[in-house]
């Protein structure tokens, strides 16, 4: 597993373009008037009126959609001080994390500078740039003084996550153990394991919900944090007992809580035997917890745990955090993120976590049933709602505090407009997926002997979605397997080579289909040895039921093999292909681009009623149907205008309740606007979603 994780990781930051973030244009830079518009002599326009009034720069430039992910390299991930450039894909990664989950955009920036005083003002001059600014692996103490001075000193966002990050998910979990153990966090003792950034930012943070500092003992690699102790850093001293207790088997007895940030295997079974009844237990080091989960809920059947890691109940992951905190801060363009903020992420998360969990999230994660309780104290990292729950909050808290400069009027609106921003994707894919993992097909890969495939194989057998049949030289495919560490269990191959027999019957078929379009048995021979051909022949034979080809074949090559062995569906008589594309948040259906050069009115009226079929059966949208032409409802003569005008009525008296029409140009079928004030008799209702050319 961990030649597997090395190797795939490499190819992965490698593949194509070197790293994983790059930088587009928003605006048209086609022309030279677009090119006079976003440089000179246009760009002064917005430089002037940025002069005039600073926080037009939200208007005009992309500063509020915009976070800096800093970092000197001193503290990164586990890895510890490895220095700037070594950090730079863990901080490309936080990136993708901003985009993926909250469509921030993100500049990472490695700095050279271990001084605060430079790390300081680098960041003091960066502010103009962006919208925020999240400071990232510096280590303790110096992370503290950074966080604090560029607080003070700036007027957007500074968050250090390796600090809030953990804390704010770490303490929406606690709220919600408490609640389970039916204790209050004013009575409840706690015992801190790790007195870095995370550590004293989350017993710091748990004050801020109501917990009481003579109820938390901090404990270090030296043991528990004591007055009387010499050469006592400030961040620690404040966290001081003058307690009769030395070592973390002390503080652990009687306990209610125990938190975890620390090193692996720092408690023991007789540690957790002393804690309190029904203890709290979050062993957050990651990968590997200051005591496991099996042991501890064998040790300790009353307890709740969390750990860091997604392979058991409560996993605290800070990707649950940052970033909705930031798009919520960054959406009512704020000066600060302030502990009021942070406590509305937090309480938003436990809440959250006592709601009906949807389908959708349990068939991500592959199980049955989740709801709140001991295995489930915070949404899972995956669950889409965390966005429009804590985002919100934190906006309506910014606002609260004063320190939102655009206010939050309307939060069900806000809600709604995340929600329509950020499902798209996933609404179109996720029931495609269900369908699949319930009932899995037999997917054969022509080009089973290619690094991808087998990766990409291995996924689909781990999640469910099919059974793969990989076809190539077993030998080949095996050492590539093997060389890279991939596993083949689950993975069917088929070596046609190595089975005479197979390839002869196929041959038979083959030629007994093609015989009467110039088909020789010889033919048939040399053309089964094809993989396309033979995957083809598996469908047609009853070995498979799919094929995922063209990995290195032009279309006509791929499509060939499968119009000359399968059958057409009933009812069919002709092949169309179907290219599926989201934007602005919308799918479209785009049919047919790739087969048939000139369709008759009635394969327009069969392709029509088909693509529309599979937008509603298997990705479930409704479609709105829009024929395609150069003529706007008669605006232009000719015979296509003519055979669409024909493939509407046919479809219409086909299938008189779906939302269709046309003869009409593109723009026009997916602009609203342009739609109803040219043409406001039209029978789509809106743009239309199923394009048919």
């Amino acid at each position: 597993m961990a030649g597997k994780a090395f190797s795939e990781a490499l190819d992965y930051h490698e593949r194509g373009r070197p790293g994983k973030l790059e930088v587009r244009p928003t605006k048209p830079t086609t022309t030279q008037s677009d090119l006079s518009l976003a440089y000179t002599p246009g760009v002064a326009e917005p430089c002037r009126e940025i002069a005039a009034n600073p926080d037009d720069a939200f208007r005009y430039t992309n500063k509020g959609n915009l976070v800096a992910v800093v970092s000197n390299g001193t503290a990164v991930l586990g890895l510890g001080d490895i220095g700037p450039l070594a950090g730079k894909p863990v901080m490309e990664g936080k990136g993708v994390l901003f985009k993926r989950f909250a469509d921030i955009d993100v500049y990472d920036i490695e700095v050279d500078a271990a001084d605060v005083d430079d790390v300081v003002r680098f960041c003091e001059m960066l502010a103009p740039t962006v919208g925020g600014i999240n400071l990232e692996d510096i280590k303790a103490p110096e992370c503290f003084e950074i966080e604090e001075r560029l607080r003070e000193t700036l007027d957007i966002p500074v968050f250090h996550d390796d600090q809030h990050g953990t804390a704010i998910i770490a303490a929406a979990a606690m709220l919600n153990a408490i609640e389970l153990t039916e204790r209050s966090i004013e009575d409840t003792t706690f015992v801190f394991s790790g007195a870095g950034a995370a550590g004293i930012a989350t017993a710091k943070f748990f004050l801020h919900l109501g917990a009481r500092r003579e109820n938390v003992v901090m404990v270090d690699s030296r043991g528990v944090i004591r007055s009387d102790r010499d050469r006592l850093e400030p961040p620690k001293a404040d966290w001081a007992t003058d307690r009769d207790i030395t070592t973390l088997a002390d503080a652990l007895e009687g306990a209610d809580a125990f938190v975890g940030v620390s090193a692996p295997d720092t408690v023991d079974a007789d540690m957790l035997r002393s804690m309190a009844d029904r203890p709290i237990v979050f062993a957050l080091a990651n990968p590997d917890p200051e005591i496991g989960y099996e042991k501890a809920t064998e040790v300790r059947p009353d307890a709740i745990v969390a750990t860091g890691r997604s392979d058991y109940p409560n996993q605290v992951n800070n990707v649950l955090g940052f970033p909705f905190i930031f798009r919520g801060a960054l959406d009512v363009r704020a000066r600060s993120i302030t502990e009021g903020m942070k406590v509305a992420a937090a309480r938003a998360l436990a809440e959250l976590a006592k709601r009906p969990v949807p389908d959708s999230v349990l068939h991500t994660y592959r199980i049955d049933h989740l709801e709140f309780g001991p295995d489930y104290l915070i949404p899972k990292p995956f669950d889409p709602r965390v966005l429009w729950h804590v985002a919100p909050a934190v906006a309506v808290a910014a606002t609260e505090e004063g320190v939102a400069r655009s206010t939050l009027e309307d939060v069900d609106e806000y809600k709604r407009q995340l929600r329509a921003r950020f499902e798209a994707a996933f609404n179109l894919m996720h029931p495609v997926t269900v369908k699949a993992q319930e009932r899995p097909l037999r997917v054969v890969y022509p080009h089973g002997a290619d690094l991808r495939i087998l990766r990409a194989a291995r996924r689909i057998a781990e999640e469910g979605i099919a059974a793969p049949v990989l076809l190539g030289r077993e030998e080949k495919i095996r050492s590539l397997a093997d060389d890279f560490a991939v596993d083949l269990d689950g993975i069917e191959l088929v070596d046609p080579d190595s089975d005479p027999d197979r390839c002869e019957r196929y041959a038979r078929v083959l030629f007994e289909a093609r015989q009467r379009k110039g088909m020789t048995p010889d033919d048939a021979r040399r053309v089964i040895r094809d993989l396309n051909y033979t995957a083809a022949m598996m469908i047609h034979q009853g070995h498979a039921d799919a094929v995922l080809g063209g990995l290195n074949l032009a279309y006509p090559e791929t499509l060939r093999p499968a119009l000359q062995v399968l059958p057409l569906s009933a009812g069919r008589t002709i092949v169309h292909g179907i290219y599926i594309v989201i934007a602005g948040g919308q799918p479209y259906f785009i049919a047919d681009s790739a087969v048939n050069p000139e369709p008759t009115a009635e394969q327009l009226a069969e392709i029509a009623l088909a693509t529309a079929n599979l937008a509603s059966t298997y990705f479930d949208v409704s479609p709105r149907v829009a024929l395609i032409s150069y003529s706007n409802f008669g605006s232009a003569q000719g015979p296509e205008p003519d055979r669409v005008q024909q493939a509407v009525q046919l479809c219409r008296e086909r299938e008189p309740d779906l939302p269709l029409d046309g003869e009409m140009q593109a723009d026009i079928a997916v602009t609203p606007d342009l739609l109803h004030r040219r043409h406001p008799f039209n029978a789509l209702g809106t743009e239309a979603n199923v394009l048919v050319f």
